[in-house]
């Protein structure tokens, strides 16, 4: 999750987010490499007492100044089609999971696991124990296991919402009479903070969403104690 005075991603916990990261670091390269050099040439452009009074044109440089800005955008191109593609494959899920949003809580059902149902309600500030999260925390989390491929499905049954993990690298819009769907697997066991991330009325900062992720052996426990 976010903490105090974080300016970067947060740490990657599942295969696409590190891939998601691996490109923004690609991308702020080459946009720094283009900063530098359009500041040193405008400086340079500045300073200099450099004077030409017969240039009138300049095929070569024309050309220069076409191509190249042509081919950085290749560079940033072709992994950004890649990227897109990994994370719209559902890659043969284990688990599918059914995820509800209503104005302002969410519901979820395993449908596939003896129809396991129940609502997520935040925890509001006077119930919260110490070690809890405040606008984070809610009553019943999800409880998943690690080292799974997991489909999620998303609708909504009033408005536009939206299920958000950034460290899973998941975001997908939770339409009313629309299934979206979209998939990830956690690489390690742990509590996973996301929020909704659709202005979606006036409770649209308090209904949070809390992954546990387990071991399978204590996955299966859970659902047949269920």
């Amino acid at each position: 999750m976010a903490t105090w005075s974080n300016f970067n991603l947060q740490n990657s916990n599942s295969p696409l987010m590190e891939q998601i990261i691996f490109f923004h670091d690609h991308t702020l390269i080459i946009l720094i490499m283009i900063t530098i050099l359009v500041g040193y040439l405008m400086l340079s452009l500045f300073f200099n007492k450099f004077i030409n009074r017969f240039l009138l044109e300049e095929q070569m440089i024309e050309l220069i100044w076409t191509i190249l800005p042509a081919i950085t955008l290749i560079f940033i191109a072709l992994p950004s089609l890649r990227l897109l593609y990994l994370l719209d494959d559902i890659n043969n899920p284990l688990i599918t999971i059914k995820s509800i949003g209503h104005q302002w809580y969410w519901s979820y059902e395993y449908s596939d696991l003896k129809n396991i149902s129940f609502d997520s309600y935040m925890i509001p500030s006077n119930e919260l124990n110490l070690n809890n999260f405040r606008l984070l925390e809610v009553d019943n989390r999800i409880i998943l296991p690690i080292k799974t491929q997991i489909r999620i499905m998303i609708t909504s049954s009033d408005v536009i919402h939206s299920w958000t993990i950034p460290s899973l690298g998941v975001k997908m819009d939770a339409n009313p009479g629309r299934l979206n769907q979209t998939n990830f697997f956690i690489n390690r066991p742990g509590l996973y903070y996301g929020q909704c991330s659709e202005i979606c009325g006036a409770n649209h900062s308090f209904m949070p969403i809390v992954i546990e992720s387990i071991l399978m052996k204590n996955f299966i426990e859970w659902i047949n104690n269920y």
